[in-house]
């Protein structure tokens, strides 16, 4: 019964972390003229932190072993903790789709990562699917605005995030996804902490609207979007979920159409057409030996 139920649960996983993650980069932006790249990196991994401890602590999972807590302490200043301060500066220098676009390299160093560390391979399938749905994230973002500083802080980004994914995946099969987000979202707020007083100096300034953002913004993409993300990651290979995220962009166009009367035009519609193929050529199914894998473990 489980196993039939299985599918289903990666699969609104998937779709809640998709959704939550895009419409993060509406809430950046919502917030960015208000508060510092480094201060909201700041706030948001502190409020998940606190609000991932409280349920880790209400709910009393396993404690992972010493080497695996410093993995995903390592994992967690990587990604979401430099990435969220790289990603919210290069939003300075860039527009969303533009920085969306930027961090959309992750997924093709995952794969390459993972085929090299991981041993997962690279399936013709895969690698397809991936050069498609990036096609689609480029028409999307085409005729971007922004400067060569935020094109740098958005590929830093993009690494710190591959960084973390390729350090992040062994250590799932381990423990629980609750409690890898918990200790990667501690690590980064950790990471970020240099960065409190500056929020401390901005808060007093924020409209209410700002500081509902800043608690969507840490309550939704950041604690619960990184422990479903966590959950979908221990299903399927590394490589294949993060082409999952190529349909980021083209759900950011949508929230911020729905959100923010931005409509959207032909090329944001083609593109995310195009992305959509991508992904669905690429993710279709689950790798036999890895499913062998998870019924051992």
């Amino acid at each position: 019964m489980t196993e039939n139920r299985e599918p289903v649960l990666v699969a609104l996983a998937v779709t809640a972390t998709l959704v939550m993650w895009a419409s993060a980069f509406v809430g950046i932006r919502a917030v960015g003229d208000d508060v510092g790249a480094g201060a909201l990196a700041f706030a948001r991994l502190a409020l998940a932190a606190v609000v991932l401890g409280v349920v880790v602590a209400l709910r009393r999972p396993a404690r992972p072993s010493r080497a695996d807590a410093v993995r995903l302490a390592i994992c967690g200043a990587l990604w979401p903790g430099a990435y969220f301060v790289l990603l919210n500066a290069a939003e300075h220098h860039v527009d969303a789709g533009t920085a969306s676009i930027l961090v959309k390299l992750a997924p093709v160093l995952v794969a390459l990562g993972a085929a090299a560390v991981l041993r997962e391979g690279l399936p013709p399938r895969l690698l397809a699917g991936s050069a498609i749905a990036l096609a689609g994230v480029v028409v999307v973002g085409a005729g971007g605005r922004g400067d060569a500083v935020g094109v740098a802080l958005g590929l830093g980004a993009a690494v710190a995030y591959a960084g973390g994914v390729l350090l992040q995946k062994p250590v799932l099969v381990r423990t629980t996804p609750l409690v890898a987000a918990a200790i990667g979202t501690g690590a980064g707020a950790v990471l970020s902490a240099p960065f409190a007083p500056e929020l401390a100096r901005q808060l007093p300034a924020l409209s209410t609207g700002s500081l509902v953002w800043l608690a969507y913004l840490g309550i939704f993409p950041t604690a619960i979007a990184f422990t479903t993300w966590a959950y979908a990651l221990t299903r399927t290979t590394a490589g294949r979920m993060t082409t999952f995220t190529y349909l980021v962009p083209p759900i950011t166009i949508v929230i911020s159409w729905w959100a923010l009367s931005e409509t959207p035009g032909p090329r944001a519609l083609v593109g995310g057409a195009i992305s959509l193929a991508g992904v669905a050529l690429a993710s279709l199914g689950v790798p036999r030996r890895l499913r062998e894998r998870r019924r051992v473990a």
